[in-house]
């Protein structure tokens, strides 16, 4: 059996709501050095309905002065076989 993780998605927005306040930063400062027309993907990432792609991950724990790891936030996962 091996165990398989999975990313808490409303978790992990918490924490970039967490996060982005301790730098003091607004969503709309984060729109603007995401270059974003709307705000609505950090919204999105926020509410836990959408997670920042890779490269907007490596930008937030740049931003936020924090490893990847730091963001995103790992459940247990559920067990499962591998193999036959």
């Amino acid at each position: 059996m091996v165990t398989i993780p999975a990313i808490d998605m409303e978790a992990t927005g918490e924490n970039i709501v967490r996060l982005r306040k301790e730098a003091g930063l607004t969503v709309r400062d984060l729109q603007e050095m995401f270059g974003f027309a709307t705000p609505q993907a950090i919204y999105k990432w926020q509410h836990g309905t959408a997670m920042p792609t890779l490269d907007n991950l490596v930008i937030l724990a740049v931003v936020f002065n924090v490893a990847i790891d730091d963001i995103i936030i790992v459940d247990n996962g559920f067990q499962t076989q591998v193999g036959a």
